[in-house]
């Protein structure tokens, strides 16, 4: 476990996995990612096969309780307090030991205060466009010191950079990526929210929502996090995810709304993309049809998703 902390014995486990007549196998387990341990890549090349482990999805907990999934987070022991202040007591102290001791165990000399700050600021920008200028600006450092910070807390699985999708399409594209808080527990955290009510009538509301989503579906689908793509036009068409699945291509649009209607965007990302089908992910209980390859489904259903995409391997 936190293998990251031990670089040093990859070389040890190549020796003992290429023995002739006794190979051996090991599960290794860590919270940084094959760039930041790059030990294991050079020296486990062709041994070793990596998977991304997320914390607890609606599949996994009671059902139609994803508002409490979403407000404290998928992390175990977050999820399973005794109550909110329980709950957000052990968030706080997660992202203290995360960069008191995580961070600075992976060799990265960086003041605990100076990524917190930097990090509450980029919490502001979850579900938006990275303007990594803007950013630079507002902290008072460099360009390339705004996306090392960011590389670092990607690569710790603290945040998703969604790239946006590009394709010979003869249409104006947005080419900036998007950024997500990996976990809604620790976005809500860092925006001081420490109960569902606070974040029904918080302005990040609609942002939170979003982000909880595309992990979700990043958790249920099993795919990494560069599979995923977003979407968007200087003409205003625009779709959250996008993907490849079987050979066929297929999005997902995030609505926090009571009952979202077929949208010009939905149209024509429909049309752009030659997608064969559009799921529209809102927080309500119906299930129903926009149109011919458009569906509204509920965020407590979204492993139907995962069931219908399993059906076009066949």
């Amino acid at each position: 476990d936190e293998i990251q902390r031990k670089p040093g014995i990859f070389p040890l486990i190549r020796y003992l996995v290429d023995r002739p007549g006794n190979m051996a196998q090991f599960l290794l387990l860590g919270s940084a990612s094959r760039e930041l341990i790059k030990e294991s890549s050079e020296t486990l090349a062709g041994r070793i096969h990596y998977t991304s482990i997320f914390g607890f999805d609606i599949r996994e907990i009671e059902t139609g309780g994803y508002k409490m999934l979403w407000h404290r987070g998928s992390f175990p022991r977050s999820y399973l307090a005794d109550n909110n202040e329980q709950s957000y007591a052990w968030r706080e102290q997660y992202i203290s030991t995360y960069l008191e001791r995580d961070i600075p165990q992976l060799g990265i000399n960086i003041p605990a205060a100076t990524m917190r700050r930097f990090w509450t600021m980029l919490s502001h920008y979850h579900g938006q466009l990275i303007n990594y200028k803007e950013l630079a600006t507002s902290f008072g450092i460099s360009d390339m010191t705004i996306r090392r910070y960011i590389e670092i807390l990607k690569g710790t699985f603290m945040v998703h950079v969604l790239q946006p999708w590009h394709e010979n399409l003869g249409k104006r594209l947005v080419k900036q990526p998007r950024i997500y808080l990996s976990d809604p527990g620790i976005f809500h955290t860092l925006q001081s929210i420490q109960t569902l009510n606070q974040l029904i009538s918080h302005p990040k509301l609609g942002a939170s929502f979003e982000g909880f989503v595309v992990n979700q579906v990043m958790s249920i689908l099993n795919l990494e996090p560069h599979h995923f793509y977003f979407y968007r036009t200087h003409q205003g068409t625009e779709l959250d995810l996008f993907f490849l699945y079987a050979g066929k291509r297929w999005g997902i649009e995030i609505k926090y709304s009571d009952a979202p209607s077929k949208t010009r965007s939905m149209q024509s990302a429909m049309k752009d993309l030659r997608l064969e089908k559009l799921w529209v992910v809102y927080p309500a209980d119906e299930r129903y049809l926009l149109d011919d390859n458009i569906e509204v489904i509920p965020v407590k259903e979204l492993v139907e998703i995962s069931r219908e995409l399993n059906k076009n391997t066949v």
